[in-house]
């Protein structure tokens, strides 16, 4: 049955407001719980505070970091094909993960609003094409598509649904929606990228971090700059429950009580229950869960890496305890921890030791550079340096013109009082070491950044024929270099190769230089 205003005149002018249009004329179907007994249901569309304001805040480019079920992917279905039906010759299109996803969009959100319109209005505005991933308008040309990937034409509207799972899982698509979807909407269109976390790598994450960045500046943003949203599961009035029964224990009051001093908001009982209840119910006690999926802070939301990350739950541990913190630096001597990766990539880890407790005060990396690039950033530090400990094949003679290991470079370098660190035959083995030392180690905040991130990306690679993370590194994401570096520092450790702090060993200062040079 019609909603529509039955004066021409009231209704002209109530479909010339776009906001109108989003609150009265598109319907969405609700999901029952079988398990309840409780059937579909189809329900008017009313923008939620949520979906509101990213309206009220909608630029040329929009990133949007979010919790789950804020209906983010519904409110951009339900924009283009509005926008699509009220302005000619426009190509709006959404991208999802994958097929399945694609296709579950386009039939519950895009073809099912636009089968629910008024009969008048559908009447009105009909199709000229009906497939399975389209819509295409016969009284304006303008059309609504769903697909993994978009390229050719101009698309003045584009959403990317998830894009922190495509990045994380599918990162050949990803590459392809860079260079290849966004190039495809200009200057004067509109983009919505959208995701939960999915961990501090890839494109998602790069963005998000520029995008709060200019956000924090109050920079005034280019056409091409993205808008940063954030989306917290506190701002959703849904997200409560009666708070009779669920048991919120001391240490998650003080959590709630310095979230309220962050966000400047109270957060009622009802609230904290419903927090409680999820994460021990849905996700069994899992706080790194909470923190990617129903994020309280923009922060908060990259603590955690994805399920394939090999050291997830002992950063969470790291950090709880407040392990990366200001560290500062002693005068004592310094111990690097290398890896030399088999490409171009190159980390460093600089280390001092206090009686036996491990403090990581800098880390550096590069990549195309040669070993004496990084002999110079080791001297351009000013650390009196102990021993710097090398990967087992970086005693091996490389087969080229010197005939010459990496040790004997450094060596001829000046880098003096190298040391091999020998294989394991399994990494498994030398990553559990590493979980092993964490949880007594220290991390400089800010010398130590990158080295962080690098371990937080530190996955396993995803199978998309298994559908399933294999044991072995993903060395796609660039975390490699620096994640096998601070292994070579547990395995010393284990091996008792390190020196303890006021001993300098076998530390050897480099040469004089020959008076008849």
């Amino acid at each position: 049955m019609s909603n529509l205003p039955s004066n021409a005149e009231q209704l002209a002018v109530c479909l010339a407001d776009p906001l109108w249009r989003l609150d009265h004329l598109y319907s969405i179907l609700i999901k029952g719980d079988a398990k309840d007994g409780l059937s579909d249901k189809v329900i008017p569309f009313r923008m939620n505070p949520a979906q509101r304001l990213l309206v009220d805040r909608l630029w040329f480019r929009n990133l949007i970091l979010k919790a789950r079920q804020l209906g983010m992917t519904s409110v951009a279905a339900i924009l283009w094909l509005d926008h699509a039906l009220f302005n000619s010759n426009q190509r709006c299109g959404i991208i999802a993960h994958d097929r399945e996803a694609a296709e579950l969009i386009f039939r519950d959100k895009v073809k099912f609003a636009y089968d629910h319109l008024a009969e008048e209005l559908r009447a009105a505005m009909p199709l000229a094409r009906d497939s399975a991933s389209e819509l295409l308008f016969a009284h304006n040309n303008s059309s609504v598509r769903v697909a993994t990937s978009m390229r050719a034409g101009t698309i003045d509207r584009l959403h990317v649904s998830e894009f922190g799972k495509i990045c994380a899982r599918y990162p050949d698509k990803a590459h392809e929606v860079i260079v290849g979807s966004l190039p495809a909407v200009p200057d004067s269109g509109v983009v919505i990228i959208e995701s939960t976390a999915e961990g501090r790598d890839g494109k998602f994450y790069e963005l998000t971090q520029r995008a709060q960045a200019l956000h924090q500046q109050k920079a005034k943003l280019t056409a091409k700059d993205f808008r940063f949203h954030f989306y917290a599961w506190w701002q959703a009035a849904e997200y409560r429950i009666d708070p009779s029964g669920v048991i919120i224990t001391d240490a998650d009051h003080e959590y709630f009580d310095e979230l309220e001093a962050k966000i400047g908001q109270k957060l009622d009982t009802g609230q904290r229950a419903w927090y409680v209840s999820t994460r021990d119910g849905q996700f069994g006690g899992a706080e790194e869960s909470m923190w990617q999926e129903f994020p309280s802070t923009p922060e908060e939301a990259f603590q955690v890496s994805t399920a394939g990350n090999y050291y997830s739950k002992d950063m969470v541990l790291l950090r709880k305890r407040g392990g990366i913190c200001q560290v500062p630096v002693l005068d004592l001597p310094v111990n690097t921890f290398w890896d030399i990766g088999n490409h171009d990539g190159c980390a460093v880890w600089f280390h001092q030791d206090l009686r036996g407790e491990d403090r990581f005060i800098g880390y550096y990396e590069a990549h195309g550079e040669n070993l004496k690039h990084y002999v110079k950033a080791l001297q351009d530090t000013g650390h009196l340096f102990n021993k710097h400990f090398l990967p087992h094949d970086a005693e091996h003679r490389r087969l080229s013109d010197t005939n010459r290991s990496t040790q004997n470079m450094l060596t001829d370098l000046g880098l003096l009082n190298t040391v091999i660190v020998p294989m394991i035959t399994e990494l498994i083995t030398g990553v559990q070491m590493v979980r092993k030392h964490l949880k007594s180690a220290w991390f400089d905040t800010a010398g130590t950044k990158q080295g962080v991130e690098r371990i937080d990306g530190y996955k396993k690679r995803f199978s998309r024929i298994d559908n399933r993370y294999l044991d072995d590194p993903d060395k796609s994401n660039g975390c490699t270099e620096g994640a096998d570096a601070l292994r070579q520092w547990a395995q010393a450790k284990e091996l008792g190769m390190i020196t303890p702090a006021g001993i300098v060993g076998d530390y050897r200062p480099p040469p004089p230089p020959d008076w008849r040079m």
